[in-house]
């Protein structure tokens, strides 16, 4: 039977294993009910083994899983009528169109949405007859989370939903994700896009190496970073002398031909900081263009955790 309150999903010391490689290492997760919690990680982090497991599509080596207080296993029949799942890939048949492929999984549930109604909504209705084979990356995109909202989920998860989608179909599809929340929907993702993360999420996990490096609000996570100023200028200006004119504790550097990055210790950058570099520029007759004064990102913060090499 479901446990009513507690997370949405829980998940405590999560190992996976494919032959010699140790894919989850003790992963612990919550995903807060009613809310969007994000999953964040490298390529080969472990994000898709976790949600794969969650959805019960994969089985652990170790540890424990809980969907609505439900096993996704043991409890597999009677919670897959409660959950949505859009998978990174496949599961259509090439030949499928959308329109009746919707329709034929809507008969699948007791109090489905209506397929056209999803249709229009995710802005599919050109190609409602078009076999799936024919369908852009972002058209089948866009099918694959309809066909995980088709059923009215409790709790739904989204792996990469806006992967290949243009800038339209990705503000669309956020403010999908956003009206599941509204409406009371639990809603786990993964995504590689930092700033849908920012804008969505409630909850972010962050992921390495098959282990949780942290956890908390977008927030809480970027509160209490050190501050920072960026702007660009001609390439090669002495970033030293410009940080001996700057308060203690504060770094210069150009991170990339011409942009700079102006750190500050602790807080936010202040008021004399920005004056301090605006009044160096223009001692040594340099042009700052695009000042922009804020605290760190969760980009910021993901790079700080992971690393800044690139993964396979």
């Amino acid at each position: 039977m479901a446990v009513e309150g507690g997370p949405a999903v829980l998940v405590e010391g999560l190992t996976k294993r494919y032959g010699g490689t140790l894919a989850l290492d003790g992963v612990g997760l919550e995903a807060p009910r009613g809310g969007v919690t994000a999953v964040l990680g490298p390529n080969g982090a472990g994000k898709t083994s976790t949600v794969e497991i969650c959805e019960g599509f994969r089985r652990a080596d170790g540890g424990r899983v809980r969907v609505l207080g439900l096993d996704p296993v043991a409890d597999g029949a009677e919670l897959r009528a409660r959950m949505g799942v859009m998978l990174q890939d496949g599961g259509i048949y090439p030949s499928a169109r959308p329109r009746e492929l919707l329709r034929t999984v809507a008969h699948c549930y007791a109090k489905p949405q209506d397929p056209d109604e999803l249709i229009d909504l995710l802005g599919l209705g050109r190609v409602a007859r078009n076999p799936y084979r024919r369908l852009s990356g972002g058209e089948k995109q866009r099918l694959a989370l309809a066909l995980a909202l088709v059923g009215r989920p409790s709790v739904a998860f989204l792996d990469e939903p806006t992967a290949g989608l243009d800038p339209q179909a990705r503000r669309a599809t956020w403010d999908v994700i956003a009206n599941l929340r509204t409406a009371g929907v639990s809603v786990l993702l993964t995504t590689h896009y930092l700033e849908e993360a920012e804008r969505l999420a409630d909850h972010v996990v962050i992921i390495d190496h098959g282990r949780v490096l942290t956890a908390g609000t977008p927030a809480e996570l970027t509160s209490g970073r050190e501050g920072r100023l960026s702007f660009h200028a001609r390439e090669g200006l002495d970033v030293d002398d410009l940080v001996g004119r700057l308060p203690a504790g504060t770094t210069a550097a150009e991170w990339a031909p011409g942009q700079y990055l102006v750190t500050g210790a602790g807080g936010t950058v202040g008021p004399d900081t920005l004056a301090q570099v605006t009044a160096w520029c223009a001692e040594h007759d340099v042009l700052a263009e695009d000042i922009a004064v804020g605290r760190r990102t969760l980009e910021d913060v993901f790079l700080d955790l992971t690393g800044r090499e690139l993964r396979p």
